[in-house]
């Protein structure tokens, strides 16, 4: 077969992704705390750009009725140009809208779900500063310390090796240095070091910088005058304590039942983390994307947060001297860049906005029941379902709910929350999701009062299928391990032990 050169022409589809819709897609999934640093950046980068820093209205408002459609509004702010950038005027003109269309593409689906221990209660939206700074103006651990330090009036030589014990505290107060070797490394005897951190296991909180949970809750027994050999025995067993061997441990502590209940309710009143009521960096206060609040008639008002949401504007009058001094061809073309860099942010933040008020309002939509009633009423959803209600590609879907948090009066919950697997209905009705079926499980697990009311798995699948949900024995296993609820057999004993 012979080799020859020829030319041919094809002619073919494909999509091209642009570098400008590569970084729209990204702005999807951008938290706002992530987007507001991406915004600060391209303020800094482009002079025809300026932060809005007027009042505004509302984001935008939706209205569901149940089983009803629903609208939507804009939700970004004008884009007016406002004032030069460089000198202020009073006869600025007002600028040109800037709108776009919104950028969508394929993606892998990241699930995921909220825990619930994260929700916060209440429906009010009202901003309370003084809250919030009760919240993040917590001292640290290693300040606590160092400030109960220079009470102490150590010598020098001590003080030197007391601030670098403090430097090994971890944040639950326990101590992550081995003192044979700091004193090899400062090169001083090891009982001075060992002295001086007697002298700090003297500080608050009781029973910072232990070594182990053992000396700490020794530490703490201690503090209380109630270390003693039958204490000690019991700390050096802990494990059997874990296991719940009270036959063991009361023949190793040489205690009757009475005193080994009463030994044992006093290591649960102990606090194993002593330095957990301290943080090494301010609390962040989640702020969400998506505010959700009842209104009359059974009707959801769904709107964004605009404290969210960075307003910018392009300084069109700026951009016109500008580009009217521009000679170079260099000139010109950065000039140009900035414009369309500029514009194209503009369109993007509009349309993200609208992208997230969309997809919430149809998560809302969906789960009204969860909302008006409770986690049993939460119904199976996934990402194809909503995206087909308004749309839109299921890869949007997950970029949107990504890193996005609602607030709802049953509190705040990330977007993903909302997406639950489903299971089937042992009576061939609507399906159940694994979030209120988990919800029913704890339920039963909670009524239980005395050891003939525990439920073994077998017979909380008996439960549920007589209330309509088909789910296997392994699934309950693994819905109650997930939840850490102990076996039956387990919680028998725990009932047995408490009487």
């Amino acid at each position: 077969m012979a080799l020859s050169h020829r030319l041919e022409i094809r002619q073919g589809q494909g999509l091209v992704i642009t570098p400008q819709l590569q970084q729209a897609i990204k702005l999807l999934q951008l938290s706002n705390i992530e987007l507001d640093a991406f915004v600060e950046a391209e303020l800094e980068r482009n002079p025809l750009l300026q932060r809005d820093e007027g009042e505004h209205e509302p984001a935008g408002e939706v209205e569901a009725v149940r089983d009803a459609s629903l609208t939507h509004v804009d939700a970004v702010a004008d884009t007016t140009a406002g004032r030069e950038m460089d000198t202020p005027h009073e006869d600025v003109s007002p600028g040109e809208r800037a709108t776009g269309d919104g950028a969508e593409a394929g993606a892998e689906h990241a699930g995921g779900q909220i825990d619930w221990s994260r929700a916060g209660g209440g429906g009010s939206f009202e901003s309370d500063d003084g809250y919030e700074r009760a919240l993040t103006d917590v001292p640290t651990l290693a300040a606590h310390l160092r400030a109960q330090l220079v009470q102490a009036a150590l010598s020098p030589a001590r003080n030197a090796v007391a601030e670098i014990l403090i430097d090994a505290v971890d944040e639950g107060g326990y101590l992550r240095l081995d003192v044979i070797e700091l004193a090899e490394r400062l090169g001083c005897p090891l009982e001075m070091v060992e002295e001086t951190l007697a002298i700090l296991q003297g500080f608050e909180p009781v029973g910072v910088f232990a070594r182990d949970v053992r000396e700490c809750l020794a530490l703490q027994l201690k503090d209380q005058n109630r270390y003693d050999p039958a204490m000690a025995a019991m700390l050096d067993n802990l494990e059997l304590l874990a296991k719940r061997d009270m036959a063991a441990l009361r023949r190793l502590c040489g205690v009757d039942d009475e005193d080994l209940r009463e030994m044992v309710a006093e290591i649960r009143a102990l606090n194993p983390r002593p330095g957990a009521a301290y943080h090494s960096e301010p609390a962040e206060t989640l702020v969400p994307d998506v505010m959700v609040r009842e209104g009359l008639g059974g009707m959801w008002h769904v709107e964004l947060n605009t404290d969210t949401l960075p307003r910018v504007l392009v300084d069109q009058r700026y951009h016109a001297r500008v580009a009217k001094g521009a000679r170079t061809d260099q000139e010109k073309t950065f000039v140009s860049d900035c414009m369309a860099t500029a514009n194209w942010l503009v369109k993007s933040l509009d349309q993200r906005a609208k992208t997230i008020l969309k997809v919430s309002s149809e998560i809302v939509r969906q789960q009204d029941g969860f909302l008006a009633y409770g986690v049993e009423h939460l119904r199976p959803l996934n990402l194809k379902t909503v995206a087909d209600a308004i749309g839109m590609h299921e890869s949007t879907v997950s970029r949107v709910t990504s890193n996005k948090y609602i607030a709802t009066p049953r509190g705040v919950f990330e977007l993903k929350f909302f997406f639950t697997s489903a299971i089937q209905s042992s009576e061939g009705g609507e399906a159940h999701s694994a979030a209120s079926v988990r919800h029913k499980i704890k339920g039963l697990v909670d009524a239980e009062k005395t050891e003939a009311d525990v439920h073994s798995d077998d017979a909380i699948v008996e439960i549920l299928k007589a209330a309509g949900v088909d789910i296997a024995r392994r699934t309950v296993a693994k819905y109650r391990e997930a939840m850490r609820i102990p076996s039956s057999v387990e919680r028998r004993r725990q009932m047995k032990e408490a009487v």
